[in-house]
């Protein structure tokens, strides 16, 4: 059996994970995508130089959240997507935390991310004769995030 390094998670240990948005909402999902980090660039041809183009950072660009469940007879989640729905993100911002468990129970990562609301709810697909469980999508966007271990090892992010 191998030993994780200091301050590595044990890739052998089972990780679950817990939903938070702002204090108020708990949510046990069966999926959470973090979202993707993408740079954009934009090419500068340089006089004489045939053999490449320079490709200089412009931006990031920040993918959504995405958290899949088994559909409930909650409505809170559905309701935060609604308010957004109606015209009112200035209050329907919120702060999502994502706290992942190892094995034991114990915290090990926490991702943090700032004024998030949802843009895309996708609803379950029904099958005549299907017996598997329905599920629901969220889809949110955010302005950054952080990421912190539960050592304290890693403390990182993108804020705007």
């Amino acid at each position: 059996m191998s030993m994780p390094l200091p301050g590595l998670l044990d890739p052998e240990q089972v990780f679950r994970f817990e939903v938070i948005v702002d204090d108020v909402y708990y949510a046990a999902f069966t999926e959470f995508k973090i979202p993707d980090l993408e740079v954009q660039t934009t090419d500068i041809i340089e006089g004489g130089q045939n053999t490449y183009v320079h490709k200089l950072p412009v931006r990031v660009n920040v993918g959504p959240v995405v958290l899949k469940r088994g559909i409930t007879i909650d409505m809170s989640l559905i309701q935060w997507y609604m308010q957004v729905v109606n015209g009112d993100i200035a209050n329907a911002r919120r702060q999502v935390n994502v706290v992942m468990y190892n094995v034991r129970g114990i915290p090990t990562m926490i991702w943090s991310f700032l004024d998030a609301y949802p843009v895309k709810w996708v609803g379950p697909t029904f099958t005549a004769g299907d017996s598997s469980v329905a599920f629901e999508e969220l889809h949110f966007v955010h302005h950054g995030f952080t990421i912190e271990t539960a050592a304290g090892l890693l403390k990182t992010g993108l804020q705007s």
